[in-house]
């Protein structure tokens, strides 16, 4: 006879990591003045960077109700578009927008993300709450408790992210953006502890993402619409979660059947700290350029290094190497060699983001279309740049005093001669220097908003949103009607 025991099928307790998820949304306070102004900001420059990707065919050929004509009674209307949509789907346009030119907030750590992708679900769902509400005679839903889910999306994105590197299995980091998502809605949706647990159970026990579309040599578009399925996914579980849909409390730690045997190596998660309001604190900003966060300061370095070249009469055929010492995770995601077949391809090769900026002086989202991408001085130059690891670089990447995202280049050219290292250790969106950035963060929203709206309109959004107080005291639907755009105004190919 087989010696084998018979599996319980008692219900176990809920996993820990789950508990805390749940009642870290339910029951705590921000008191951070410092979180709810980075949030302001982080709103701001999330639908900035939406309304510009707009301008791309690529993206908004995806956007709009699944069935065309479709409009939903009080439902959520999707920015800088004439759409009004379930929340499952304006959560979906809205997420896809605001990471479709790799523009929005950057967290790194032991796993990388965006977690300005929550604002899909949430702005979405806070969105059609508050217009139904104002449609029954409620009162509506205000922006001061969009900022909050913001910041406890964050947290757990981030929190969950410092110990834990997901793409070390294989899976995308947009697991997160779902898991984040489903619990602040939860709370939005005034779900009870019980049916919040259920929610974010469902989120763990559904089918996850793989890295495969961030990587080559399979890299593609699917990485700028990613996110908005993940949010958009948060949605659906937490509305089923609201009918009554059971969850599962041992998804994570079940042996054999659970996450962390399925995906995690059999590993549990580990954490670095409890949640508060430190990620949205220390979150990162991309403010000069759309280019994946590690190649930030490398694209800050090439540019400096493209005035010396002016100022100094040498061209880029000239240079016979260019070095590049950087971290780990810039050479175990971007460093990449070979044909970039599309733009999604390009923006993750900093070779190409090194080379634009030395031979054009700038970086910008039309830079890794095909009509400057063809230009045979940028492939030239991309075979010329040898990356190299710089162990103190990697360490200081880990260091939650630094979080520094250092690289340096030196260039040499084929007479023998070089210029200095160029070494940028903090990008400009960096806390360390959120001084020097907040002013280049403000204008980067406007110009986003002079490429969608007209002056009248767009001196509306500013008068709302770059006052907190009035800010946080709008009904959600009243300040996302501010970027209505009429279906006759809309041009999808922008």
């Amino acid at each position: 006879m087989n010696d084998v025991s018979a599996v319980s099928a008692t219900r176990p307790d809920w996993d820990p990591v789950l508990v805390d998820i749940v009642d870290y949304v339910r029951d705590y306070p921000v008191a951070s003045a410092l979180a709810y102004e980075t949030a302001r900001l982080c709103l701001l420059d999330t639908l900035g960077c939406g309304l510009e990707a707009l301008r791309y065919p690529a993206c908004t050929k995806l956007l709009g109700p699944v069935l065309p004509g479709t409009v939903v009674p009080n439902g959520a209307r999707v920015p800088g578009t004439p759409f009004q949509l379930d929340p499952v789907q304006a959560a979906f346009d809205i997420g896809a927008m605001v990471r479709w030119l790799d523009f929005n907030d950057t967290w790194l750590a032991a796993e990388w993300g965006h977690p300005s992708d929550n604002l899909g679900g949430i702005l979405a769902t806070a969105d059609w709450l508050s217009r139904s509400a104002a449609a029954a005679g409620k009162p509506p839903l205000r922006m001061r408790e969009v900022l909050t889910a913001m910041i406890k999306a964050h947290e757990i994105q981030g929190c969950l992210a410092l110990e834990n590197s997901f793409n070390q299995v294989g899976l995308d980091h947009v697991l997160l953006v779902k898991v984040a998502t489903t619990a602040v809605v939860g709370q939005l949706l005034g779900l009870s502890r019980e049916e919040m647990l259920n929610a974010v159970s469902l989120a763990w026990v559904d089918g996850q993402s793989l890295r495969t579309y961030r990587h080559a040599p399979n890299t593609g578009s699917r990485k700028s619409w990613a996110a908005g399925d993940a949010t958009s996914r948060g949605v659906r579980l937490t509305l089923m979660a609201r009918t009554g849909e059971m969850g599962y409390p041992s998804v994570l730690s079940a042996p054999t059947w659970g996450f962390y045997d399925v995906s995690f190596g059999g590993q549990a998660f580990r954490f670095q700290r409890p949640y508060g309001s430190y990620v949205m604190e220390n979150v990162l900003f991309k403010i000069s350029y759309p280019a994946e966060f590690h190649a930030q300061t490398a694209v800050e370095a090439a540019m400096m290094l493209h005035a010396q070249l002016q100022q100094a009469g040498r061209t880029v055929e000239r240079i016979q190497r260019i070095t590049v010492r950087t971290q780990a995770a810039c050479l175990r995601i971007i460093d990449k060699t070979g044909p970039l077949d599309n733009p999604a391809d390009r923006d993750h090769c900093i070779q190409y983001m090194i080379a634009v900026p030395l031979i054009f002086g700038r970086l910008g989202a039309a830079d890794y279309e095909d009509a400057v991408a063809r230009d045979p001085r940028i492939d030239a130059l991309r075979e010329k740049i040898v990356c190299v690891e710089a162990p103190q670089f990697s360490v200081d990447y880990h260091d939650p005093d630094k979080r520094s995202i250092a690289n340096a280049l030196r260039v040499e050219f084929d007479d023998g001669t070089a210029l200095p290292e160029v070494e940028v250790a903090y990008p400009i969106g960096h806390r360390r220097r959120r001084e020097e950035g907040l002013p280049l963060l403000l204008q980067k929203f406007q110009t986003h908003l002079e490429h969608r709206f007209p002056e009248r309109q767009r001196r509306g959004i500013l008068a709302a949103s770059l006052d907190p107080a009035v800010l946080e005291s709008m009904a959600v639907h009243e300040y996302v009607d501010l970027y209505t755009v009429e279906a006759g105004a809309y041009v999808r190919s922008g």
